[in-house]
């Protein structure tokens, strides 16, 4: 395999951003650009061999600068909300950037998804790299402490593409990285996935309000339209009169995984599959949940897609494996509290198929 690396573009501020292209077997490929360690395209062969990108994003480096929705980026410092903007950690109260009406979202008003990012290539036979490296001051959009972030991507065994996170911190902050792809296994460009088969290795997910902001309250799948322990399609359960769909126009949950599993980058968390194609998705993650977006707010007419191609709710889904959300606001969430001298990792696998 080999990197391949070209100009994406400038941004307004006149850095430089380029793309990386790592390609696999049987067409497979994967394109970053280093402006938010964004995933740009994933070229994937159906059943017969026919190769589509699989993700949705733009042509144009302004398009990723302008355009909200988070495509292909990795989010930060705390990817999901935290509601008011507001936490307190060891006896202090803070307050970040609100940007999504009174709450804090994705890291605020420039987060990790809008920056430029270092980049170190490493190109090893069968397991190429491209690692993305940021430093966020103490202090930066409201959080603590100087933090320093590094993101791999490895196209690992031909199909597969590995994220590995790693962060420290010099003083006490909080932490959610994850990655913010839409897929499309028919093609970013094909349609609506309410047809995509979806298993979710999940028993519980964290009940949100009508500004998807945490309640406190965990609750259990079963006999819900939240239950995907069973193969189902994504929008079998849709238009069913379930206040949490309701609240938030479809899928928009952390859903929390059963802890049975001894290993769960062995063992799959979701495995999505597309009909026609016949293209498969599974993940693999090191983190406890992950948030299940149908793509509900994909509408804004002003920032086509690439190739001119306009978006449209429920036409991607997302699995942004994180740990819960305003975690910090709420007793028995997930632990999001990073400390000086120790090292926050995390792991999370997407193996295509067909």
């Amino acid at each position: 395999m080999s990197i391949e690396t070209k100009v994406f573009g400038v941004t307004k501020n006149g850095e430089t951003v380029h793309s990386y292209t790592l390609t696999g077997k049987n067409g497979f490929a994967v394109t970053l650009i280093d402006f938010g360690a964004t995933v740009k395209n994933i070229i994937a062969p159906d059943r017969k061999g026919e190769l589509a990108d699989v993700v949705c994003g733009y042509d144009r480096l302004s398009d990723y600068e302008d355009a909200d929705g988070y495509q292909g980026a990795v989010v930060g410092r705390f990817g999901n909300r935290i509601g008011k903007g507001r936490f307190t950690l060891e006896g202090k109260d803070y307050t970040l950037y609100c940007n999504d009406n009174t709450n804090h979202l994705h890291g605020g008003r420039v987060g990790f998804s809008h920056r430029v990012w270092q980049t170190e290539i490493r190109e090893s036979g069968d397991a190429d790299r491209v690692i993305f490296s940021l430093v966020s001051p103490d202090g930066d959009e409201g959080y603590p402490g100087t933090l320093r972030v590094t993101v791999e991507y490895c196209l690992a065994d031909g199909c597969e593409l590995v994220i590995s996170y790693r962060a420290t911190t010099d003083k006490t902050t909080v932490l959610n990285l994850t990655n913010h792809t839409y897929f499309n296994l028919a093609g970013f460009d094909s349609g609506d996935v309410l047809e995509h088969m979806l298993y979710l290795d999940a028993d519980r997910f964290v009940e949100t309000d009508a500004e998807l902001i945490p309640t406190g309250r965990v609750l259990p799948v079963l006999d819900t339209p939240m239950d995907f322990r069973t193969t189902k399609p994504i929008g079998r359960d849709f238009d069913l009169t379930y206040e949490p769909l309701k609240l938030a126009g479809g899928y928009d949950h952390c859903m929390v995984f059963t802890d049975t599993l001894h290993d769960p980058i062995k063992s799959p968390r979701a495995i999505v599959t597309e009909p026609k194609s016949g293209r498969t998705l599974t993940m693999y993650t090191s983190l406890p949940c992950v948030q299940f977006y149908s793509a509900n707010f994909m509408s804004n007419p002003d920032f086509p897609f690439k190739g001119g191609y306009t978006q449209k709710k429920q036409h991607a889904f997302c699995l942004e494996t994180e740990n819960m959300p305003d975690s910090m606001n709420h007793e028995g969430f997930t632990d999001c509290v990073l400390k000086a001298g120790e090292e926050f990792t995390s792991v999370t696998v997407y193996r295509f198929g067909n």
